[in-house]
């Protein structure tokens, strides 16, 4: 089971964004057949097969063994991976993109959506993925919002200077700064 399946295809989205599926999908964190999800969702086997059978047709399920039961086979599925993310382009733009200045939210929603692609390619079979993820939160009083953003840019394009060079590992870094909910 991958831990994150990127979905980039309309159909796949299609497929998981009907509440019972998810609601199916979820039961299948761990193999289970299609009789002992409709016994936890109160339903009929042959109704969670029917939704189980468009999951695995859409890939976001697998079957990962089979036994017999009364001379049957029944199968055994499992969610193809821990978490589902929707790719932002399978909506798309709406309208033109306007040229945004990387003090504008749109500029940080464009950012989110190029670091969310960059993730969903990484190799994940690779042994080791060096990264970081760090997040906190800052109080800046009005008057001094404008130094501190000033601080913090002059702060990354040192780090971009220093390490800018054309040897090395290649890595990207982006930086969110945003207002957050709990401001007054």
């Amino acid at each position: 089971m991958r831990d994150v399946m990127y979905l980039e295809q309309i159909e796949q989205a299609e497929t998981l964004l009907k509440p019972q599926r998810i609601e199916v999908l979820r039961q299948l964190a761990e193999p289970h057949t299609c009789t002992e999800v409709a016994t936890q969702l109160g339903q009929t086997p042959q109704r969670v097969y029917y939704h189980v059978k468009r999951l695995v047709e859409a890939g976001l399920v697998d079957q990962v063994s089979e036994r017999r039961v009364r001379g049957i086979s029944e199968g055994i599925y499992q969610a193809s991976a821990r978490s589902y993310w929707l790719s932002p382009r399978l909506v798309g733009r709406i309208g033109l993109r306007k040229a945004q200045d990387e003090m504008s939210l749109g500029y940080l929603l464009n950012l989110m959506e190029e670091v969310q692609a960059d993730i969903a390619a990484l190799d994940r079979t690779a042994p080791e993925l060096p990264s970081i993820g760090v997040s906190g939160e800052i109080r800046v009083p009005a008057e001094q919002r404008q130094q501190f953003l000033t601080d913090l840019q002059t702060a990354l394009q040192e780090l971009f200077t220093r390490y800018g060079g054309a040897e090395g590992d290649a890595f990207k870094l982006a930086v969110a700064c945003y207002p957050h909910g709990g401001t007054k």
